[in-house]
């Protein structure tokens, strides 16, 4: 076995491969809130965001692709490394360990696999609108004007549906806990971290965590509370 082979076949390696596509998978939330977050501005903000979205299919699959297999492999590779350390001695996220009793910690596999679901369920809702048809363009069988009328298909995915913007808070307060654990220990994984600086940075990935959940969490209460609906659509 090579020496890349060998250290990617490591608990160590890993980890290293957990944590890059961590770093990948936080950038992209973040993103996918501040696009979230222009719902709170005009109609035409968040629906011509969506319509430069789709106006590079090419590139828009390309990023697509990126995504669901950093995703599938932070998966794998995460109950991969479960397994490998029931099976020996549980190693630490880099050759200098620290503790971490936290609850967060504790519940990373059973957030992560619900986390799952909720990511699941939110593409079957909003990106390939099978859960509900009614968000579909009327030329597809739907209510929206056009397929691109994202602050329509929002108001209409949350009005009304008390369990689902439930779920969506349940899933976004699980995404929330298993970052405020998984941005430090990502970062001490790739050795970015010492004892001065580990207490600091695990505040901060908790900071970021609740920030992240703040922002992605006030799109559905908004909506259900009627603070965004359709009144506030330009004509």
């Amino acid at each position: 076995m090579n020496p890349i082979s060998a250290f990617f076949s490591s608990s160590i390696g890993k980890k290293w491969v957990v944590a890059l596509t961590g770093i990948v998978l936080v950038a992209y939330v973040i993103g996918h809130m501040a696009g979230n977050l222009q719902i709170f501005s005009q109609p035409k903000q968040i629906n011509g965001y969506a319509v430069f979205l789709h106006s590079m299919p090419r590139v828009l699959w390309v990023v697509r692709v990126f995504l669901i297999a950093c995703f599938l492999t932070h998966i794998g590779v995460t109950i991969a490394l479960v397994v490998q350390n029931r099976a020996a001695r549980p190693e630490g996220y880099a050759t200098r360990t620290y503790r971490e009793a936290g609850w967060a910690s504790r519940l990373m596999a059973v957030s992560g696999l619900i986390v799952l679901g909720f990511v699941v369920f939110h593409v079957l809702h909003f990106t390939t609108r099978t859960v509900d048809p009614a968000l579909r363009a009327v030329s597809e069988g739907g209510t929206l004007a056009t397929e691109y009328d994202v602050h329509s298909m929002v108001i209409r995915g949350f009005r009304g549906h008390p369990v689902v913007t439930g779920f969506y808070v349940l899933g976004l307060f699980l995404l929330a806990l298993h970052l405020s654990h998984g941005f430090s220990s990502l970062l001490q994984t790739l050795g970015l971290t010492s004892r001065k600086t580990l207490g600091p940075l695990r505040v901060g990935g908790r900071v970021l965590a609740w920030v992240i959940f703040a922002g992605f969490v006030s799109v559905p209460l908004a909506v259900w509370m009627g603070w965004i609906n359709f009144a506030t659509i330009s004509q």
